[in-house]
């Protein structure tokens, strides 16, 4: 468990991980609304090196892709996807590869939409401006993530 005491901490830690990038790695948040997804998403494509302009919350187009930084970046909002076939249709799951990395906000509603390697944090409301971040790792690609990032 990490404490996030405000909102500065959470963009270091998403700047820090966003740097830590590199293809074929795997991010997947969860969390209420509210809870600092769409916050992280924009502190790790900012440490990717993206163009912010770039950078906006997917949840209408569902996968919107951001190159123009030191990697490729696909950034998913899942929360009006209903089921893993509304998730294929879109092309999701032609994009997980080692060309670029994955971003993917509300990953619990179609579990089907990470794969076994992959970095899960979860955000929990802990007050008004604090949080509590929790992080998981699945595989060797998404273990030395975490090493690197937390360790």
């Amino acid at each position: 468990m990490v404490e996030l005491a405000d909102v500065e901490r959470t963009r270091d830690l998403g700047v820090k991980l966003g740097g830590l990038l590199r293809g074929g790695d795997f991010v997947g948040l969860v969390g209420n609304l509210g809870a600092g997804k769409t916050e992280l998403s924009r502190a790790i494509c900012q440490g990717a090196g993206l163009p912010m302009g770039q950078v906006s919350s997917p949840s209408y187009a569902i996968v919107a892709t951001y190159s123009g930084g030191r990697i490729p970046l696909h950034h998913a909002d899942l929360y009006r996807v209903g089921d893993p076939d509304e998730l294929y249709a879109t092309g999701y799951f032609d994009l997980l590869g080692p060309d670029a990395a994955m971003l993917v906000e509300w990953v619990d509603l179609v579990a089907e939409a990470a794969p076994p390697d992959s970095l899960r944090i979860e955000l929990e409301i802990t007050g008004p401006g604090s949080r509590r971040m929790s992080v998981e790792a699945s595989g060797p690609n998404s273990e030395r993530l975490l090493r690197d990032w937390l360790g």
